[in-house]
C-alpha cells in the first residue's frame, strides 16, 4: 500500500464540478485580480473566523509582512517570535527591517513558551508573534499579559490553524491582527498561492488595505508607499467553495488523529501530539516525537522510521528539520546550538505522519501498523 502525505487530487476530485463552476466563473467575468470572488471570500472568512475583516493577500508570506508592516515595525526593532516555525515567520520581520528574536517552545504545546519570553525582551522589542503551530493555538492569555505589562503588540500567524479555537473562540481575532496561508497543503489551500490578514482594528485593515495594493487609496492615487500583494481572483473562488466544506474537513482531521492516538497509545517510545485544555487542535500536522532517551538517540531512531516507513509506502515529513536559530541566513544573530533545546529536539525527534481529510480506515491502520512493526521487529 502507499499513503501520501497529503492528498490533493481526493480533495479536488471531492468538490470538482463546484470549484470547475467557480473558476469558470471568474474567468467569464475576467476579475483575475481581487474582484468579487475575493471580496466574497474575504466577507465568508471574516465570519468563520469571528473577525471583523479580513484582506486576502498573495501568500501567507506577504500576509506575514503586512500586519507588522501595517503595525509600524521597522528597522532598528526587534520582533520575538518562536524558534520552531517555518521561515516565513521570520520573513515578516526581516522584510519590514527589523530583527527577529528567536524564544524557545513549550515541550508539550510546541508553541512558543510564554515563560521565556521575558528574558528576550530589550529596549528595541516592539512585538511578540504567537504562531498556532501544526494546527493548536498559542497559549494567548499570558502573552497578552506580558505584552501589555510591556507595551508590546502581539499578533498572530495562523497560517497552519484555519478554524483552531483558543478556550472556546476561533483564533484570527484575538490579537491586533493575524496572518493566514492558503498555500495548497493547508486545511484551507487555493490552488496556487494565497494568505489573508484579519484583524478588528477598523484603522488597522483599512492601512493594510493600501499597502496591499500600492499604497493607493484610489486607483493610481497613491497616499504612502505600498507593494504588490493582491489576492487573485481564481483563488478567492477555489477558497470560497472550499471553505463550505473546511468545518467537516477539520472534524475528519480531528477523527483521523484521535484513531492514531488511539493505535500508538502504547508504543513506548512514540509521543504523540498533545492537544492542550486551552485549544482545539485543527491537526493541519500530526507530529509524533521519538524518545530513545538522549537527544542523539532519539534522533537516530526518527530517522530508522522514517527509512522504514518511506520503504513500507508511508510517505512522512519532517518538520522541521534546522530550527529557525541555527538557519545559515541567521548565523550573524549569534545563537549557537543548545540555545533552544526544545525547539531542538523537535526538530532533531519529530517526525510527520501522513494527514488528510480523506485518510480511510485502511489507511490510517496500516500507517499504525507499520509503525508497530518497526518496534516490534
Amino acid at each position: 500500500m502507499n499513503i501520501p502525505f497529503l492528498d490533493l487530487k481526493a480533495n479536488y476530485n471531492s468538490i470538482k464540478s463546484e470549484v470547475d463552476a467557480a473558476i469558470q466563473n471568474v474567468l467569464d467575468n475576467t476579475a483575475y485580480i481581487l474582484g468579487a470572488s475575493v471580496q466574497n471570500f474575504e466577507k465568508d472568512f471574516a465570519s468563520a473566523q469571528q473577525v471583523k475583516y479580513c484582506l486576502g493577500t498573495s501568500s501567507g508570506t506577504d500576509a506575514n509582512h503586512l500586519v507588522l508592516w501595517g503595525l509600524g515595525i521597522g528597522p532598528g526593532d526587534e520582533v520575538i517570535m518562536p524558534a520552531n516555525t517555518f521561515i516565513a515567520t521570520a520573513w515578516g520581520a526581516t522584510l519590514c527591517g527589523a530583527t527577529p528574536v528567536f524564544v524557545d517552545c513549550h515541550p508539550e504545546s510546541y508553541n512558543i513558551d510564554p515563560a521565556k519570553i521575558e528574558a528576550a525582551i530589550t529596549k528595541k522589542t516592539k512585538a511578540i508573534v504567537a504562531v498556532h503551530l501544526y494546527g493548536q493555538s498559542a497559549d494567548l492569555d499570558p502573552l497578552k499579559e506580558i505584552a501589555r505589562k510591556h507595551d508590546l503588540i502581539l499578533v498572530e500567524d495562523a497560517a497552519q490553524a484555519h478554524l483552531a479555537e483558543y478556550n472556546g473562540k476561533p483564533i484570527g481575532g484575538l490579537t491586533a491582527a493575524a496572518s493566514f496561508s492558503y498555500y495548497p497543503g493547508k486545511n484551507l489551500g487555493a490552488y496556487g498561492e494565497g494568505g489573508a490578514v484579519t484583524t478588528n482594528d477598523e484603522a488597522l485593515y483599512n492601512k493594510i488595505k493600501k499597502l496591499r495594493e500600492h499604497g493607493q487609496s484610489q486607483k493610481y492615487y497613491h497616499d504612502t508607499f505600498g507593494h504588490n500583494y493582491r489576492m487573485e481572483g481564481i483563488q478567492g473562488a477555489v477558497l470560497g467553495v472550499k471553505l463550505k466544506h473546511l468545518s467537516k474537513w477539520t472534524d475528519a482531521r480531528r477523527s483521523v488523529a484521535a484513531k492514531y492516538n488511539a493505535g500508538l497509545k502504547d508504543v513506548t517510545k512514540v509521543i504523540p501530539p498533545k492537544e492542550m485544555t486551552y485549544a482545539k487542535h485543527v491537526y493541519h500536522l500530526y507530529v509524533i516525537q521519538l524518545n530513545d532517551g538522549s537527544l542523539e538517540a532519539s534522533s537516530q531512531l526518527r530517522d530508522k522510521l522514517k527509512d522504514f516507513l518511506t520503504q513500507n509506502g508511508v510517505n512522512v515529513g519532517l518538520h522541521y528539520p534546522i530550527p529557525l536559530h541555527m538557519q545559515e541566513c541567521f548565523k550573524g544573530l549569534g545563537y549557537k546550538k543548545g540555545d533552544f533545546p526544545n525547539s531542538e529536539r523537535i526538530a532533531e525527534a519529530g517526525l510527520s505522519l501522513p494527514m488528510f481529510p480523506e485518510m480511510s480506515d485502511e489507511q490510517i491502520n496500516y500507517v499504525i501498523e507499520k509503525v508497530k512493526e518497526f518496534f516490534n521487529k
